[in-house]
């Protein structure tokens, strides 16, 4: 069994509430675990207006799938969030 975890640390320079920041949030985050059957979501900076940490989670028997859908995920989201990624991490563990 392999459990992968995606980290990513998100900017939202367009953000002026937390209100602004939960809706382009939501849409993504919803997105993503309709469409790949991951957990997601926002794990840290909650109450932070232009920042957000964000984690996904899959577990699967075959770790190149976990490592290529995670960064496919990763992909995704930089494609379709309003703001930036500032870091991320992929950590695969056995």
């Amino acid at each position: 069994m392999v459990v992968g975890l995606l980290s990513i640390e998100a900017y939202f320079p367009a953000a002026h509430s937390l209100k602004d920041k939960r809706r382009i949030l939501r849409g993504v985050l919803e997105r993503i675990r309709n469409r790949h059957n991951v957990s997601v979501a926002e794990v840290g900076n909650n109450d932070i207006w232009q920042r957000a940490s964000i984690a996904v989670c899959m577990v699967s028997n075959d770790r190149s799938f976990v490592d290529s859908a995670l960064s496919k995920i990763l992909t995704e989201i930089e494609n379709n969030l309003d703001g930036e990624i500032v870091d991320y991490t992929i950590d695969l563990q056995r």
